[in-house]
């Protein structure tokens, strides 16, 4: 998995599936992956303290029907069509967009078009400029994939940020994460 990414997310919370979610789990406990590992456990459903995981964070999830203009900024925006980094900069479902002042990257995040959802993902805002961000993010979401709601999930100041610029927050989720023997 890329850094910083879980190696499991559950995706659905019935009975059935978090005995298979269970069981994956186990398998990839058993397949000795190497260094750090995480599970998010989309719907705080999961309790996995006695298989060795601890709490890396919880967050709440967010969403966004409705873009709302706000506050400016001077930031500058665009898309990004490539980098240095392994995205999927040729998806017409992905989209990257880096804020800047001057020469200097200051704020970015990304998006991807998903099961009739916009994901958002990675927002990266200096705390002054945290609420335009996330609503300029949210104009560039409407603009790049229309009539789509937009979702993600935060924590502490950012979660406080998202909903001071207009989102709404959700049910919990929580990451877990273990260190290998």
């Amino acid at each position: 998995m890329p850094r910083f990414y879980p190696n499991a997310v559950t995706l659905a919370c019935g009975e059935a599936d978090l005995a298979e979610q269970r069981t994956a789990i186990e398998i990839l406990a058993q397949s000795n992956l190497p260094g750090r590992w995480a599970v998010k456990d989309s719907f705080n459903t999961l309790d996995l303290s006695r298989r060795g995981f601890d709490v890396l964070f919880e967050a709440s999830w967010i969403r966004s029907l409705m873009p709302i203009d706000g506050p400016s900024s001077d930031i500058v925006w665009q898309r990004e069509a490539e980098g240095k980094a392994l995205l999927p900069f040729g998806d017409p479902n992905f989209a990257l967009f880096t804020g800047r002042r001057g020469f200097a990257i200051v704020a970015g995040g990304m998006l991807y078009r998903s099961e009739g959802v916009v994901g958002l993902t990675n927002v990266v805002a200096e705390a002054a400029d945290s609420v335009a961000v996330w609503r300029t993010l949210s104009l560039l979401a409407a603009k790049t994939f229309p009539r789509l709601p937009l979702v993600g999930y935060e924590s502490g100041a950012e979660l406080q940020a998202a909903l001071d610029a207009g989102f709404e927050i959700g049910d919990p989720l929580r990451v877990w994460v273990k260190s290998s023997e």
